[in-house]
């Protein structure tokens, strides 16, 4: 053993060639394995931190972080919106593509430089903000969405490295205000918020865009009960009265009796909606569906009404108008008083707070409640559009409050359900729930209720038509030759600082056309009118009235309403 101990201490050049071979080859094939296990291990290791290199400038790449928590998807800002169509194809609303400018910071060169260079194209930005969003150390930052097309060919010119843009969808109204109450619009999202607009997300759309199934799709337009050639008219109507009657507001409605669609719908002041700045300021509201007011003496068309389908007051019935009523401290008197007895129509067509004061008594104040309840004049209405007001009533009805009620005070209830409501007593006494969509009238029938007698119907319609054709009566200037137009007319003094203003006063007109075969309500409102020059009142029947006939004359044409002149008029186009 001590031998072969000396013998492997042994330098090499003392052993024999053989041994020393022998012994390099021993330490070659121990020392092997371990290199190889070495040199797998480091190319494992630089495999896998390009692995992850890799991965995170994919993540990067679809989700870019600009440094708040922020995630981006794609597939959001690429979602396409259905095209909202009128009831004859006509575009209301349709998607169409913009850029959208973003930075990554973390490419920007000097941030100092590119704020300035941007902001000589784009001055309303605030430079601060701008700058922070430059030098941050995001991957990703929003810049300014919705850029024209000049600003994003002047910013490319910049040549700014780590600015982009991305391609979004902008919705578009080629109407701009002309339908904005009803269309509604957008975020900046392109998410419906307000009108049919979000109506449209509501009913289902929205889910399909969370779940990214709107992007590049052909999605089905949405089509309106909208008639937008009426619609224009509407309002170009209820503009030309806002100038001449120097009002601050006014509103309008066009409503099929039969079926309940909802033709045109405008309310002004209003906004653009391509522009959207407005759409919340207060009197930009749709005063016809989201406001509610006290509709004056339209509301004894339902007092009328209640009295006749009561069964306890005919149409040859006479109240006493001879003196006004005095009741809880207050002296109820009529605008235009005959201090005689009235007849049921001569208590419409003089428009009678007494009389319809005796009406509602005849009846009852659990009965008075209980009609307009029937009516859906006290209940918030159900419908599409999303802005939809509660109306107010007393807590407790007592009999100074079925008084006042009974000629339009003390109960406050949206213009379009007034409509509604009137549409029942003209169609035969069937109440249709309002649409904004297409609906037939075999449809309609399956959603109808019965609220009053045919025969009241017929009285009311027969009522409606002497208060415009009859010289005495108070709708005489709404008449239109050839349409036989009816309706009621309504001054309501409004409540200013706890008190009825003399001089403040909301005016309406509800109709309906031709009142012999009723087909369409058109429902007038204008708020706070002044007197045209050379006149003293500024009456519902001064004002409200001539611009439902101006509404009338020009639409019935278009929604193929034939005139009829009688055999005089039959005559006359004969020997054209």
């Amino acid at each position: 053993m001590i031998n072969f101990i000396k013998e492997c201490r042994k330098e090499p050049e003392d052993l024999p060639a053989s041994s020393f071979m022998l012994a390099s080859r021993r330490r070659r094939e121990v020392a092997m394995p371990r290199h190889r296990e070495r040199f797998v291990i480091a190319v494992a290791l630089f495999c896998a931190i390009y692995v992850v290199i890799g991965g995170r400038m994919a993540v990067w790449g679809a989700f870019p972080s600009d440094g708040g928590g922020y995630r981006y998807v794609p597939s959001q800002i690429m979602a396409a919106r259905p095209d909202l169509l009128d009831r004859n194809g006509k575009v209301l609303a349709t998607d169409i593509k913009t850029a959208s400018l973003y930075a990554e910071p973390r490419r920007i060169v000097d941030a100092d430089e590119a704020a300035e260079l941007l902001l000589s194209v784009l001055p309303d930005l605030d430079p601060k903000t701008l700058h922070d969003r430059l030098s941050s150390k995001a991957g990703f930052a929003w810049l300014r969405r919705e850029l024209t097309p000049r600003q994003q060919q002047e910013i490319l010119k910049l040549g700014i490295p780590g600015i982009g843009f991305r391609t979004e969808k902008k919705r578009f109204y080629p109407g701009g205000p002309t339908a904005a109450h009803v269309v509604g619009l957008v975020n900046i999202d392109n998410q419906g918020i307000a009108g049919m607009e979000k109506y449209v997300d509501d009913a289902g759309y929205s889910a399909l865009q969370s779940a990214g199934l709107a992007v590049d799709t052909d999605l089905k337009p949405v089509n309106l009960s909208l008639d937008l050639r009426v619609q224009h008219i509407v309002r170009d109507e209820l503009a030309a009265a806002m100038q001449r009657y120097r009002s601050i507001a006014a509103g309008g409605v066009v409503l099929n009796v039969r079926t309940g669609e909802v033709l045109a719908l405008a309310s002004l002041p209003d906004y653009d909606p391509n522009n959207p700045v407005d759409a919340l300021k207060k009197e930009n509201l749709n005063r016809m569906s989201a406001g509610t007011f006290e509709m004056g003496s339209t509301f004894k068309t339902f007092t009328t009404a209640m009295a006749l389908d009561s069964g306890l007051v005919k149409m040859t019935d006479s109240f006493d108008a001879t003196k006004p009523i005095y009741i809880g401290g207050f002296r109820i008197t009529d605008f235009h008083g005959k201090h005689r007895p009235l007849t049921v129509p001569e208590v419409f067509i003089y428009s009678s707070n007494i009389g319809s004061a005796k009406e509602a008594e005849t009846v009852g104040i659990e009965g008075h409640k209980a009609f307009l309840t029937k009516m859906g004049l006290l209940t918030r209405m159900h419908t599409e559009l999303p802005e939809v007001a509660t109306p107010g009533q007393p807590k407790e009805w007592k009999l100074i409050n079925s008084i006042t009620i009974s000629y339009g005070h003390g109960v406050m209830t949206t213009p379009l359900q007034t409509a509604v409501a009137a549409a029942a007593l003209m169609n035969g006494g069937y109440l249709i729930p309002p649409t904004f969509l297409p609906r037939t009238e075999e449809q309609a029938a399956a959603l109808a209720k019965q609220v009053v007698s045919k025969k009241t119907s017929d009285e009311m319609r027969y009522l409606f038509r002497l208060n415009v054709a009859d010289d005495r009566g108070s709708g005489n200037l709404a008449n239109i030759p050839g349409y036989k137009v009816g309706g009621k007319t309504g001054t309501a003094n409004k409540v200013v600082g706890g008190k009825y203003s003399n001089t403040k006063k909301f005016n309406a007109f509800l109709s309906a056309f031709p009142i012999d075969n009723p087909q369409y309500v058109v429902l007038v409102v204008i708020d706070e009118p002044q007197p045209e020059p050379g006149k003293y009142y500024a009456t519902a029947g001064m004002n409200a009235a001539p611009t439902v006939g101006a509404i009338i004359r020009r639409a019935a044409p278009l929604l193929k309403v034939k005139p009829d002149f009688g055999d005089s008029g039959k005559s006359l186009l004969v020997s054209y």
